[in-house]
């Protein structure tokens, strides 16, 4: 197949360019630069300008680019956040809806940040969306999709999780106080992570480019989402290394404000109703499992003590 990826340079969009080239597929790069080669296409998502032309002969399209959360929200800081997702986003559906031989599938980004924090509420790909700052952009990331929809596209919205990989996200820098032994759960812990190993993760999307019957909302997550104190526990585990130093709710609020409250202190226990549903097999469906796969720790030989 050929296939055109958005945001390939980073953390899933080159794990998914490696693993797809290495299984024969030939990948389409969109940058933000002048194309150096038949295999790149320029756009600037911001802007929406995107020439559809350098996208015709492509058989999918996976759309994952999108400005960092991992900052102070500013008011700047939140345009660039919406505008890098929602507007590359348009502009990538109506140059494929435009194309006369369309792609048959577009895998397009979206997170669990869209169901909002929920407490305890297990939530699928029927819940109702949130109404906070990051839901509020999810929602506009996948209405966006509607020029591919509408235009007989199969357009499969990916609603992914906590992604564990040590080459970059979120587990580098949760492992650094571990690693100097003052890891600790964060507030009081109680609030749910949703994650998923990125080998699955990749796995996955590499199944929904293939599953012709699924469209639509899918929970890119793990079976088995956990507490954030049992995050913390089983880290610390993995590692061998104690988990004896909370962090309180108050010092995360002042050190990262809103983003600090829509996402470390969030709570959303996520399913992944849509994929086990359609015969999808996790690799690595418990955390310790998926922390091994990352190249955190190592798994225990038999009789060993942990």
């Amino acid at each position: 197949m050929v296939i055109a990826i958005s945001g390939s340079s980073g953390l899933v969009g080159s794990a998914l360019r490696a693993a797809l080239e290495a299984r024969g597929h030939t990948i389409k790069r969109l940058v933000r630069r002048p194309a150096r080669g038949p295999e790149e296409i320029s756009w600037d998502p911001e802007r929406e300008q995107l020439d559809a032309r350098g996208l015709e002969g492509v058989d999918a399209v996976v759309n994952l680019a999108g400005e960092s959360l991992a900052q102070r929200w500013t008011t700047n800081a939140r345009t660039r956040i919406r505008s890098s997702r929602v507007n590359g986003t348009i502009a990538l559906s109506r140059a494929i809806a435009s194309l006369a031989v369309k792609p048959r599938v577009m895998l397009s980004g979206s997170a669990i940040g869209i169901y909002g924090s929920r407490g305890d509420e297990s939530l699928d790909e029927s819940s109702v969306p949130g109404d906070d700052f990051l839901a509020s952009v999810a929602k506009d990331w996948e209405t966006a999709t509607a020029p591919a929809s509408e235009a007989g596209i199969r357009v499969v919205l990916l609603r992914t999780g906590l992604v564990l990989s040590r080459q970059g996200g979120a587990l580098p820098k949760m492992l650094l106080p571990f690693q100097l032994g003052v890891g600790g759960r964060l507030g009081d812990g109680n609030q749910w992570m949703s994650w998923i190993a990125i080998s699955d993760l990749i796995a996955a999307l590499a199944f929904l480019v293939r599953a012709d019957s699924v469209s639509g909302p899918v929970n890119l997550v793990a079976p088995n989402p956990v507490t954030n104190a049992e995050f913390a526990r089983t880290l610390a585990v993995v590692l061998g290394r104690p988990a004896m130093v909370p962090v309180p709710r108050f010092a995360l609020s002042v050190l990262l404000g809103e983003m600090g409250e829509e996402t470390v202190l969030a709570s959303q226990r996520v399913l992944a109703r849509r994929l086990l549903e359609n015969g999808f097999k996790f690799k690595f469906p418990t955390l310790e499992e998926a922390l091994w796969d990352a190249g955190v720790g190592r798994p225990a030989v038999a009789g060993e003590q942990r």
